[in-house]
């Protein structure tokens, strides 16, 4: 017999890479035009020879990394042979010794500033040194999207791929990278069109963020999918009768909503996963000619009606005003056997494509449509980046918001239609009409009845703007709008306005000096910026012209006999690490949180309560020491993704007396003696101190909540589970943040 000598890890992998590389090839074959497969085949051939000797965090060769991220940008969001390349190559600038210019040379102008985009933007995910490093990182991405968006879409392969193979990084990184996805990556690729990619992306980062919810939703959907696939059938089987005698080419198919849809709904609704009926979605999708998509997609809505009883507040019709972002479709929840609501999407094949695959899709379909929605969104994108916030961190959470924001319609007193974001107002309409008419709005005429500038507009409105030539920004209309642009001209104005007055102040404020006899110098301004807690020489001069500052008390203080000032035993970020490195110096700054903790000044999050037992970390803040947060805390994607070089690893000790401050919600029936036995398990059985309790009674109903001193995790666990058992209680949950 013929002994088969075994295959070497060499040999293994390079077969591998060719397999992969042949994906590849096949992926992106319907749309190559001629030498394009000679291009692909050089990029690969550099990459290759580039990334020869690096390998990832899993061990595996390089290579596999970028030849993935090429196979997402084709498959998963249809871009074409040039995307393709900079995918293969756009890890070379940054990581070997391949130039620019090298890149430039071989395969032209638009490759190179497309790689050059990427390789600007790599600092995102470094070690930031700086509180706005991140921001500021994010912010030059941003500005590549209003040069060539195929920079964002491959970063968000990138990331896609990155979030597919994080199990290989530990668990500080995996937290950091997963936060930072949830913050940025996920809402940019929903506001792209991007939903698959957006789904995926906040699904993997929910199980690294909260790995037990993670696991325990995904363990019930397979548990359940063979119940639900029979519903699905028995929904369909009426509709594909009614459908096959229109004539229509037409696909129908059920669509499972995402681990991280489901998991918001149940915590926004406080339901748990039992009670979560809408776990998917119908979607009935039509082979339909351009001319005839509208009136098709609405003959099918007829159908389904006929069939199914709909609900009359869900309809949504985004095919007569698509998103911003060009999604079109129409929506409506109908009641299903067994009396439970179904979801049904109706849309054409073009449509369908355009949701899946968001801005590359509708560039295939843009000259047919004549559609302007990405046009129109880029342009608004580009306005805000050339107009942003010098504060980088203020610029990125009003650009997040507008990621997620929906759509609003208004029109003008000539019939003009308006698109704004859900809970826009009437001056954020006056400043989308123009910057100009924005400044000097007073009010609005909105359906005739006059408005003030924080009314929120409503779809449908008409609005008239009212003006007056004397009127000037103030800072109160910072709280009136809600889109980045209006925020952004209204600072700047207000900026402009504040440097006028800060000339006044400090010509009031030398000519002052002088008068006492103290020195105009840099010293002399810093003690008084710090004495009154100013931000800046700037706000200085600017409270002295508004008169915010009373001079007599500036006076005052300079002309007071200095006193020594005691020792302020402050925790800083420079002193941070010695401290944590002192406290605990055989755990490699990790901080060890128990009732001997003396050195480090820390605190415990009110936002969260953490206990003992629950994952935490450490956040160093400005001025308060270290607060400890739970991992799953509400505050944590964000201070996690951009602050990120501020958080120290943190642990429990064991066995501690100490008692933590938790919140249990109770939800149960308004019954005789249910509060007394409440009460008895928490102060009798269990021996629990308890700091308040406030219930709520409405229509044979409660709702109380109760703050109770525990050790640990397990203590509250004990105590919840005891509850639960009380008669006539329904429902015990923990909250995160304590009452009012």
């Amino acid at each position: 017999m013929e002994v088969v000598p075994p295959v070497s890890r060499e040999e293994a992998e390079r077969k591998e890479i060719l397999r992969r590389y042949r994906a590849l090839l096949r992926a992106c074959k319907p749309f190559l035009k001629k030498g394009d497969k000679r291009l692909i085949r050089l990029a690969f051939d550099i990459a290759l020879e580039a990334h020869k000797d690096m390998r990832r965090k899993s061990g595996e060769p390089y290579i596999y990394h970028p030849l993935e991220v090429a196979r997402i940008a084709v498959e998963e969001i249809g871009l074409g042979t040039t995307s393709i390349i900079c995918a293969l190559l756009h890890d070379v600038v940054e990581d070997t010794d391949i130039t620019l210019d090298q890149v430039e040379k071989e395969f032209g102008n638009v490759v190179a500033r497309i790689i050059d985009g990427l390789t600007k933007i790599t600092g995102l995910y470094t070690k930031s040194t700086n509180s706005s490093d991140q921001a500021e990182n994010f912010r030059k991405m941003l500005l590549t999207l209003a040069d060539d968006v195929r920079v964002i879409l491959i970063k968000l392969a990138d990331r896609l791929h990155n979030m597919r193979t994080l199990d290989s990084m530990p668990k500080e990184k995996q937290l950091k990278i997963a936060s930072e996805t949830a913050y940025l990556f996920a809402p940019l690729a929903h506001r792209l069109g991007l939903y698959v990619v957006k789904s995926e992306l906040e699904d993997l980062s929910l199980k690294y963020t909260e790995a037990e919810v993670y696991r325990d939703i995904a363990r019930k959907l397979r548990e359940t999918r063979s119940k639900r696939d029979r519903f699905i059938r028995d929904f369909i089987e009426p509709l594909q009768q009614e459908l096959d005698k229109t004539g229509l080419a037409f696909e129908i198919k059920g669509r499972p909503k995402s681990i991280n849809s489901i998991w918001n709904k149940m915590k926004k609704q406080g339901i748990e996963f039992e009670e979560v009926y809408d776990l998917f979605a119908i979607r009935i999708i039509l082979d339909s000619q351009q001319e005839l998509e509208k009136p098709d997609c609405w003959r099918i809505y007829s159908i389904v009606t006929d069939i199914y009883q709909p609900n009359p507040n869900r309809l949504r019709d985004w095919i007569s005003t698509p998103k911003a972002n060009g999604y079109e479709s129409l929506h409506t929840t109908v009641m299903g056997p067994g009396g439970r609501w179904v979801e049904v999407q109706i849309r054409t094949r073009r449509m369908d494509e355009i949701a899946e695959k968001g801005f590359a899709a509708h560039w295939k379909y843009k000259d047919q449509t004549g559609d302007n929605a990405f046009d129109e969104w880029l342009t608004r994108i580009r306005e805000v980046l050339e107009n942003s916030e010098p504060n980088a961190l203020e610029f990125m959470d009003n650009f997040k918001l507008q990621l997620y924001a929906k759509d609003l319609f208004a029109f003008t007193p000539k019939g003009d239609l308006i698109k704004l974001q859900a809970g826009a107002t009437t001056l954020d309409f006056a400043f989308e009409i123009h910057t100009d008419i924005g400044m000097k709005c007073i009010g609005a005429k909105v359906n005739h009845k006059i408005v003030p500038l924080s009314y929120q507009l409503q779809n449908g409105d008409q609005v008239e703007i009212l003006t007056s030539n004397i009127q000037k920004p103030k800072s109160d209309w910072l709280n009136f709008v809600t889109s980045a642009k209006a925020k952004s001209k209204i600072k700047q104005a207000l900026k402009e306005l504040k440097r006028e007055n800060s000339d006044l102040g400090k010509d009031i404020l030398i000519r002052k000096l002088k008068q006492w006899k103290i020195a105009f110098n840099d010293d002399t301004l810093q003690k008084i910026v710090s004495h009154f807690k100013l931000h800046s020489v700037l706000d200085l001069y600017y409270f002295i012209a508004i008169e915010k500052l009373d001079l007599a008390q500036v006076k005052a203080f300079l002309t007071k006999p200095e006193k020594k000032q005691g020792r302020v035993n402050r925790i800083d970020e420079q002193n941070f690490g010695d401290l944590v490195k002192s406290n605990n110096a055989k755990n490699d700054d990790l901080l060890i949180i128990d009732d001997k903790l003396s050195k480090i000044d820390y605190t415990l999050a009110q936002c969260c309560n953490p206990i003992p037992g629950d994952d935490i970390f450490g956040f160093v803040t400005v001025s308060e020491g270290i607060k400890i947060h739970r991992v799953s805390c509400p505050n944590a994607v964000q201070l996690l993704s951009k602050y990120g070089y501020r958080v120290v690893k943190a642990k429990w000790t064991k066995a501690s007396e100490v008692s933590f401050l938790a919140g249990i919600r109770i939800t149960g029936l308004d019954d005789i003696g249910i509060i007394s036995g409440i009460s008895t398990v928490i102060s009798n059985d269990l021996k629990v101190n308890m700091r308040s309790i406030s219930v709520v009674s409405n229509d044979g109903m409660f709702e109380g909540d109760i703050m109770v001193y525990v050790n640990d995790t397990k203590h509250l666990e004990t105590l919840m589970r005891k509850l639960k058992d009380v008669k006539g209680v329904l429902k015990v949950s923990r909250f995160d943040s304590q009452p009012d």
